[in-house]
Parts: C-alpha cells; structure tokens; sequence
C-alpha cells in the first residue's frame, strides 16, 4: 500500500516523542506527552500537556490534532477542542489539551501517547457578501434536524443576537 507522503521538518525536544503512525494505514501518527512528571488530570478538568514538538507546515495545509480512540473509549479521556488546529505558520511548540471526562483521576505518564496528529489539506474561502442564499430543501433547519426520529415538542428558546 502506498500513500502520499510530505516532508514536514520538526524540532522535537526528545528523540523518543518523535510521532509515529502505528500502522501502515494509519491516517493519524501518535504524539507523545514530552513531561518530566506525571499529569493527573481531575475528572471533569482539562490540562495542557506539552509535546516538545514544534513544526514547519506548509503552506496550503495544517496539522489536526485529534483523540486517541481507546483513551476515549476506556477512560473517557479526549482532545478538548477537537480536533484541534495547528496553522502552517505556527512555530511554537504544539500543546494538546487534554480533557478527562471520566469519573475517576487519569494519570498521564511521561511519553504516554495522548493524542494523533493527522496532516491535511486546507482551502481558504472568499467569503462574499450577498443578500441572499441559494434555496435548499433543509434550509434553516439545524440541531438533529435531518435525523430519522421525529424529536419531541419542546418549547421554542430565543437566542439574542449581538453586532460582533
């Protein structure tokens, strides 16, 4: 099997996080905590764990930071903003932060592997402003609205709009 692949240049702290795809048909490589010490991460808190990792993207693409599946599914354990974004011009070190919504305290040991990074393809839009949008059969309708099951009736909430 033989996949696309692109030079990403990368100055890592530590030689062993160096992120790796743990598969030949792996989309995400894993990335490893860079910490000297364990984090315990409180149920219902978030923490930033650093990775020693700082990365040259190219341009027209970014770095997406997602969830290990089993960390999720074992110990409800996830990417807080996920997936998170890393921009093509950023040269700082890359963070992941870290969510536990579980019940009990997890402890994220040095060099755990906590996180995927996934490089893909980014377009920019040409945002135009018109006064008016193509019809389509949805149209408004957001929030579960395309799903099978019909929902219950619930009273309508009004949400207050503000300039930005």
């Amino acid at each position: 099997m033989s996949h696309e692949q692109i030079d990403l240049p990368i100055i890592i702290e530590n030689e062993a996080c160096m992120p790796s795809y743990a598969s030949i048909g792996a989309s995400g490589a894993d990335v490893k905590a860079h910490i000297q010490k364990e984090i315990i991460v409180e149920p219902g808190t978030s923490t930033l764990v650093p990775t020693g990792i700082r990365l040259s993207i190219p341009p027209g693409y970014e770095i997406q930071i997602r969830p290990r599946s089993g960390l999720a599914l074992k110990n409800q354990i996830t990417v807080l903003n996920t997936p998170g974004t890393i921009d093509a011009d950023y040269r700082g070190e890359v963070g992941v932060i870290i969510i536990n919504h579980g019940k009990i305290p997890f402890v994220i040991q040095p060099g755990m592997r906590i996180a995927q990074f996934v490089l893909a393809p980014v377009v920019q839009a040409n945002f135009v402003p018109t006064e008016t949008l193509e019809s389509t059969e949805r149209g408004a309708g957001g929030f579960g609205h395309t799903g099978i099951l019909q929902p219950q009736k619930q009273p309508q909430k009004t949400f207050q709009t503000s300039k930005c």
